[in-house]
Parts: structure tokens; C-alpha cells; sequence
């Protein structure tokens, strides 16, 4: 193993750690010593033969006195193609990159301490899949296809789990997985290939901002789940009727839910069978709870795309809305049209994040290297077929009565929004037999909830109270 990575050196090495000592304050007041290890870790082939380089970032707790009992949490984000940047500097980690309160990028660059980071209560390993961070393809000969698909993705990260657990003396430990967006996908797969063909259980998921995890829902259903988040966005930016405006949002949203299912979705089913007057009657409670005026809505049969209302919404003031986050807002060449010109809020992220990742690698963690930081790596074409990780995840809580799962979800997220979010775990358990092992949070932020100061303290204190729930008593078996 190398001790230590070097410039002149455009690729890693296949195996490389860094080893910096550091402290932190915590919220609670406590002085917190730790450990960061940052390097590689290689991915071999089947005569062994290292094929690729993961990155990958380990924190523990230096007063630890027995680790068997300490809680390991498992890290990724998403993409597919993004690093472990996102959720490593803004959310779970012990350093925190510089922006305001609502996480908009602030100057000087650089980072400062996460007093909310859950290093207090579990040791956390973030990493970089093949290509995103500074992890790559060492023989280029290699088939990409061994990396880049969902399947793919899932099987050699297991492999590359198991024998970090096990460098790491970490099989006792309570583990657990987290993932953001795509990392949801990635995770909720993760569950059932480490139990099966890595014979590791585990003790928690957690999926923050999910994905459709390989459930499909085209057509009407669709059409009509996305209301519920039009109703937050327009609430938000103040487009909403006062009697509606006037009310707390997580006491309005469940009014628009039972809308979206029991009136939405049968008339949008309709079609043109519908009656005049039946129309009439959704199209103004759709404009109603959506910002939107009915001219808009009756254009387009019921059918408002996320890309038309982000452009339609502040359309009359001059502005779009965010994707990703839709309380941030983007400036368009023209005011026509049906979509935003650029994602606003992930050019914001990108203006801050790729700054303070790459000055902490070099000034604090001392990883100092001439490979590129990849906040989004080359990963294309990716195999999304074949897609089964909502199943797979049902299938790896029933076959492990000590697993459960909880759902993490912004209010203002078009791209993976809240009520899909609770969709997908619906579907994925329509017996309801393990609902009691799941878990919904909601916050008044976006994609990435935790860039909202108020929303980092809420989601680290509820992924704190997951752990604590889900390390069972001594000595209880795991039956039903």
C-alpha cells in the first residue's frame, strides 16, 4: 500500500491512504477528536488484477473503545457520474463548505466545521465510484461495462464493500447505507447483493431525495403525483391563493395529496371522455393549487411537464424556478418559451462546492494529487436496464427483520419530489407489512435538503434518532 499520493501523477494508484488527525465541536458543545483516512482502494479482476482505483474518504472517532459497537455509515451520491462531494461538505461530514443560511455560494472559498455532522454517533466512509471524484478505469482495455450500469454499479461496489469492511475490522459494527438521488438506486440495490452474495446484513437505508428505484409510474399516475410539488413550489414563491397561501405548508400538502389521487388521476385517465363540466371543475382546482393559470393547464390537456412549470411559473416576472430546488431562480434570454435555459440551482452548487472540495483535499486531508476531482465523471452510456432496486430493497427488509429504511425528501425537488418519494415506498410494499420499518421525513429545502442551515440540523438530528432506533436490544434475535 502507498503511504502517500504524489503529484506528476495523472492517474491514481490502485492503493493509497492518507492519514490526518483532526477535531471538532459539536453542536452539543463537546470537543470531538478524529481520524480522517483518504486514498484508494482497488477494484480487481477476476485473476486479481487491479482494474480500477476507488476513492474513498474514512472518519472515525478517536475515543472509541470498542468499534464493534460503533455504527458505520456507508456514503453515496448520485448522478450516475457525480462524486461523494455533495453530502461529504455540506451534510453528514465534519466539515462544511462556506455558504449562507439557504446555501447560496458565499466568497471566500474554502470550508469551516459541521458542528451537526453525525460523527458523534457512527463512523462514516464516503466514496467515489468508478470515474466521479478521483476514483478511475486503471486498464483501458477493461470493459466499461463492467462499471457503468445499474447492475454493474451494484455488484463490484458490494465487492469493494466487503473487503473495505473487512481492511477495516468493521463486520460487527451496525452498518448502514446512504444514498442521495441515483446513490437511491445504487443503495436500495445495495442492500439485497450485499446480503446475498456478501452474506453482510444490514441494520438501515437511507434514502435521501429517491428516485423511481425501477418502479414505474407513466402515464396519469405520472401526470397527477407531480401536483403535490407544484402546490409547494407555488406556495413558496407566494402564487397561491390567499386563503391557501395563508396556511402552513405541512398542513396544506396532504389536502393536495388526496386532490392529486382521488380527483386528479381518474379525470387525467378520462381523456377525452371526460364531461365538459368535470373539466372545467379539475382545471380550476389544478390552477388553484399550482400557481398556473386554467388558459395554461387547458393548452395542455391536463399535462403540465416539471420543464414548462418551471418556465411558466414566475414566467410574468421575469424568471425561472430551479429544478433540482425550486426556491432558487434563473434568468432566461427570452421569457418565451417552454423550459429554462440552464438549471439554476446546480450552477449555484457547482460555484461553490468544486472550489471547497478541491482547496480540503489539498490543505486538510493533505491528499495532493494531479488527478482531477470529477464532480461529474465521464460514466456514459449508463445501462439502466433491468432496474429492480425498489424490489430489491423489499426483498432484503423481508428477508432481514433488523433492516429498515428511512426516506429523506425536499418539498421543492422537481426532479425526485416528495410525493413520488412516498409513492415509491407504497408501491414497493403494497402489503403494508413492512411499513412499520419505514420512515418519511420531509424539509422546506430541495434535492439537497441540508444546504438550508435549518434543514442540516433537522435531517442529521433524524438520521441520529434512525440509528438509535434501529440498533436493536442486546441479544435480540432478528425473527418475525
Amino acid at each position: 500500500m502507498v503511504a502517500i499520493a504524489t503529484y506528476a501523477q495523472r492517474v491514481p494508484y490502485a492503493d493509497s491512504t492518507v492519514t490526518t488527525k483532526h477535531q471538532l465541536n459539536t453542536f452539543s458543545g463537546q470537543k470531538l477528536s478524529y481520524t480522517a483516512r483518504t486514498g484508494t482502494q482497488p477494484v480487481w479482476d477476476e485473476q486479481g488484477k487491479p482494474i480500477a482505483a476507488v476513492h474513498y474518504t474514512y472518519y472515525t472517532r478517536d475515543d472509541v473503545t470498542n468499534r464493534d459497537k460503533r455504527p458505520l455509515v456507508i456514503s453515496f451520491n448520485g448522478g450516475p457520474g457525480s462524486g461523494s462531494v455533495w453530502m461529504h461538505l455540506a451534510y453528514t461530514g465534519p466539515r462544511l463548505l462556506n455558504i449562507d443560511d439557504e446555501g447560496y455560494p458565499l466568497q471566500p472559498y474554502g470550508v469551516k466545521e459541521n458542528p451537526y455532522s453525525i460523527l458523534d454517533v457512527a463512523d462514516i466512509v464516503y466514496i467515489n465510484p468508478v470515474n466521479t471524484g478521483y476514483s478511475r478505469i486503471l486498464d483501458e482495455k477493461v470493459d466499461r461495462k463492467l462499471f457503468f450500469g445499474t447492475n454493474a454499479d451494484i455488484k463490484y461496489l458490494a465487492e469493494w464493500i466487503n473487503t473495505f469492511v473487512t481492511r477495516n475490522n468493521r463486520w460487527a459494527s451496525p452498518k448502514y447505507l446512504i444514498g442521495e438521488s441515483y446513490g437511491t438506486t445504487r443503495v436500495s440495490g445495495l442492500a439485497l447483493e450485499l446480503q446475498n452474495a456478501q452474506w453482510m446484513y444490514l441494520n438501515g437505508v437511507i434514502l435521501v431525495s429517491p428516485t423511481d428505484l425501477g418502479l414505474k409510474r407513466e402515464g396519469p399516475v405520472e401526470q397527477a403525483n407531480r401536483w403535490p410539488y407544484y402546490a409547494a413550489t407555488a406556495w413558496y414563491h407566494k402564487r397561491l391563493p390567499a386563503d391557501l397561501q395563508n396556511r402552513d405548508l405541512e398542513e396544506l400538502l396532504p389536502e393536495v395529496e388526496k386532490f392529486a389521487l382521488n380527483e386528479l388521476l381518474p379525470a387525467i385517465a378520462k381523456g377525452y371522455s371526460i364531461s365538459k363540466e368535470e373539466q372545467d371543475a379539475i382545471v380550476k382546482k389544478m390552477a388553484r393549487y399550482s400557481g398556473l393559470s386554467e388558459t395554461v393547464i387547458k393548452q395542455n390537456n391536463l399535462d403540465i411537464p416539471t420543464s414548462l412549470f418551471w418556465k411558466e411559473l414566475l414566467r410574468d416576472q421575469g424568471y425561472t424556478v430551479g429544478r433540482l430546488d425550486s426556491r432558487y431562480l434563473g434568468l432566461d434570454r427570452r421569457d418565451g418559451g417552454e423550459k429554462p435555459d440552464f438549471n439554476s440551482e446546480l450552477t449555484s452548487w457547482l460555484h461553490s462546492f468544486t472550489p471547497a472540495i478541491n482547496y480540503y483535499y489539498t490543505n486538510e486531508l493533505k491528499y495532493k494529487t494531479d488527478v482531477k476531482y470529477n464532480m461529474f465523471g465521464p460514466v456514459h452510456p449508463w445501462d439502466r436496464s433491468n432496474d429492480n432496486t425498489g424490489l430489491n430493497l423489499r426483498q432484503a427488509m423481508a428477508a432481514n427483520p433488523f433492516l429498515h429504511v428511512m426516506v429523506q425528501m425536499g418539498y421543492y425537488d422537481g426532479a425526485c419530489d416528495y410525493f413520488n418519494a412516498k409513492y415509491n415506498m407504497w408501491q414497493m410494499d403494497p402489503s403494508g407489512k413492512l411499513a412499520d420499518r419505514i420512515d418519511f421525513k420531509g424539509y422546506r429545502s430541495g434535492h439537497m435538503m441540508y444546504l438550508r442551515k435549518e434543514d442540516l440540523i433537522k435531517a442529521n438530528n433524524d438520521i441520529r434518532d434512525f440509528i438509535k432506533k434501529t440498533i436493536p436490544a442486546p441479544d435480540k434475535p432478528a425473527k418475525y
